[in-house]
Protein backbone atom coordinates (compact mmCIF):
# COMPACT_ATOMS: atom_id res chain seq x y z
CA UNK A 1 0.00 0.00 0.00
CA UNK A 2 1.25 3.32 -0.91
CA UNK A 3 1.67 6.37 1.26
CA UNK A 4 -0.83 8.12 -0.68
CA UNK A 5 -3.48 4.95 -0.14
CA UNK A 6 -2.18 5.28 4.07
CA UNK A 7 -3.21 9.05 3.98
CA UNK A 8 -6.12 8.56 2.12
CA UNK A 9 -8.16 6.86 4.71
CA UNK A 10 -6.32 8.86 7.28
CA UNK A 11 -6.17 11.72 9.18
CA UNK A 12 -3.68 12.41 12.39
CA UNK A 13 -3.75 15.10 14.58
CA UNK A 14 -0.06 15.86 15.49
CA UNK A 15 1.06 17.35 18.92
CA UNK A 16 3.60 18.46 21.16
CA UNK A 17 3.57 18.39 25.07
CA UNK A 18 6.94 20.50 26.96
CA UNK A 19 6.82 18.64 30.37
CA UNK A 20 8.77 21.94 31.43
CA UNK A 21 6.56 24.73 30.95
CA UNK A 22 3.32 22.20 30.23
CA UNK A 23 2.60 23.95 26.50
CA UNK A 24 0.80 21.59 24.66
CA UNK A 25 0.38 22.42 21.16
CA UNK A 26 -0.62 21.61 17.86
CA UNK A 27 -0.09 22.69 14.00
CA UNK A 28 -2.84 24.25 12.20
CA UNK A 29 -3.14 24.23 8.84
CA UNK A 30 -5.30 27.14 7.02
CA UNK A 31 -8.05 26.22 9.25
CA UNK A 32 -7.70 22.56 10.03
CA UNK A 33 -5.79 20.90 12.41
CA UNK A 34 -6.21 17.72 10.61
CA UNK A 35 -3.18 16.20 8.29
CA UNK A 36 -2.75 16.18 5.32
CA UNK A 37 -6.49 17.58 5.09
CA UNK A 38 -10.04 18.24 6.95
CA UNK A 39 -12.82 15.74 6.78
CA UNK A 40 -15.03 16.61 4.23
CA UNK A 41 -18.25 18.28 6.00
CA UNK A 42 -20.18 15.57 5.33
CA UNK A 43 -18.47 13.36 7.94
CA UNK A 44 -20.54 12.12 10.57
CA UNK A 45 -18.72 10.06 13.77
CA UNK A 46 -18.66 6.15 13.65
CA UNK A 47 -17.80 3.11 15.96
CA UNK A 48 -14.52 1.38 15.06
CA UNK A 49 -15.47 -1.06 12.88
CA UNK A 50 -14.94 -5.03 13.60
CA UNK A 51 -12.25 -5.75 11.54
CA UNK A 52 -9.57 -3.27 10.71
CA UNK A 53 -7.81 -3.71 7.63
CA UNK A 54 -4.26 -2.94 7.02
CA UNK A 55 -4.55 0.28 5.58
CA UNK A 56 -6.42 2.55 9.24
CA UNK A 57 -2.99 0.60 11.00
CA UNK A 58 -1.39 3.09 13.44
CA UNK A 59 2.35 2.49 12.60
CA UNK A 60 1.86 2.77 8.66
CA UNK A 61 0.02 5.43 9.53
CA UNK A 62 3.31 6.91 11.61
CA UNK A 63 5.15 5.83 8.44
CA UNK A 64 3.48 7.15 6.06
CA UNK A 65 3.60 10.30 7.85
CA UNK A 66 7.81 10.31 8.36
CA UNK A 67 8.01 9.39 5.09
CA UNK A 68 5.98 12.32 3.37
CA UNK A 69 7.08 14.40 6.05
CA UNK A 70 10.52 13.55 6.14
CA UNK A 71 10.44 13.55 9.51
CA UNK A 72 12.61 11.02 12.48
CA UNK A 73 10.61 8.13 13.51
CA UNK A 74 12.36 8.47 16.90
CA UNK A 75 10.54 11.39 17.62
CA UNK A 76 7.40 10.55 17.28
CA UNK A 77 4.78 8.47 18.67
CA UNK A 78 1.38 6.94 18.30
CA UNK A 79 -0.77 7.07 20.65
CA UNK A 80 -2.77 3.69 20.56
CA UNK A 81 -5.27 5.74 23.23
CA UNK A 82 -6.75 7.79 21.09
CA UNK A 83 -9.52 5.92 18.79
CA UNK A 84 -11.60 7.88 16.57
CA UNK A 85 -13.12 7.42 13.29
CA UNK A 86 -15.51 8.71 10.45
CA UNK A 87 -17.66 8.27 8.07
CA UNK A 88 -17.58 9.37 5.09
CA UNK A 89 -18.98 9.39 1.35
CA UNK A 90 -15.69 7.93 0.12
CA UNK A 91 -15.24 5.27 3.50
CA UNK A 92 -14.73 4.99 6.77
CA UNK A 93 -11.78 7.51 7.98
CA UNK A 94 -9.62 6.67 10.76
CA UNK A 95 -7.98 9.84 13.14
CA UNK A 96 -4.90 8.75 14.52
CA UNK A 97 -2.92 10.93 17.21
CA UNK A 98 1.15 11.22 16.68
CA UNK A 99 3.15 13.12 19.68
CA UNK A 100 6.65 14.52 18.75
CA UNK A 101 8.67 13.63 21.53
CA UNK A 102 11.54 16.10 20.98
CA UNK A 103 12.74 18.49 23.81
CA UNK A 104 11.19 21.49 21.84
CA UNK A 105 8.12 21.29 18.88
CA UNK A 106 10.00 20.71 15.33
CA UNK A 107 8.41 24.23 14.43
CA UNK A 108 10.52 24.69 11.40
CA UNK A 109 9.35 21.11 9.98
CA UNK A 110 5.66 22.22 10.30
CA UNK A 111 6.26 24.91 8.67
CA UNK A 112 7.36 23.47 5.81
CA UNK A 113 4.08 21.81 5.01
CA UNK A 114 2.20 25.26 5.73
CA UNK A 115 1.63 24.54 9.21
CA UNK A 116 2.41 26.96 12.77
CA UNK A 117 2.21 24.99 16.58
CA UNK A 118 -0.66 26.84 18.61
CA UNK A 119 -1.61 25.95 21.88
CA UNK A 120 -5.32 25.10 21.93
CA UNK A 121 -6.59 28.42 23.22
CA UNK A 122 -5.31 30.31 19.75
CA UNK A 123 -7.43 28.13 17.65
CA UNK A 124 -11.25 29.48 17.44
CA UNK A 125 -12.05 29.36 13.91
CA UNK A 126 -11.30 25.38 13.72
CA UNK A 127 -14.05 23.20 12.93
CA UNK A 128 -15.86 22.51 16.53
CA UNK A 129 -15.41 18.87 15.28
CA UNK A 130 -12.02 18.96 15.69
CA UNK A 131 -12.23 21.33 18.11
CA UNK A 132 -13.74 18.61 20.16
CA UNK A 133 -11.11 15.70 19.16
CA UNK A 134 -8.52 18.30 20.63
CA UNK A 135 -10.12 18.55 23.98
CA UNK A 136 -10.03 15.05 24.34
CA UNK A 137 -6.35 15.09 23.11
CA UNK A 138 -5.90 17.83 25.77
CA UNK A 139 -7.54 15.08 28.25
CA UNK A 140 -5.54 12.04 27.51
CA UNK A 141 -2.42 13.80 27.73
CA UNK A 142 -2.76 16.58 30.52
CA UNK A 143 -4.49 13.65 32.02
CA UNK A 144 -1.82 11.34 31.90
CA UNK A 145 0.64 13.41 33.28
CA UNK A 146 1.74 14.79 30.32
CA UNK A 147 4.68 12.66 29.05
CA UNK A 148 2.86 9.00 29.02
CA UNK A 149 0.53 9.28 26.41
Amino acid sequence: MTTHDILAHNRVILTHFDSYSTALVFPRWGKTLLWPEALPTSASPMPAPVDISPEYAGDAVKQAVVKRCGLNPDELVHVNEFNHWAQTETGPVRIHLLRFTTLDAPKAAIEAFGGVFKPISELRGSAMSELVLLREVFNLIIGAGGGRA
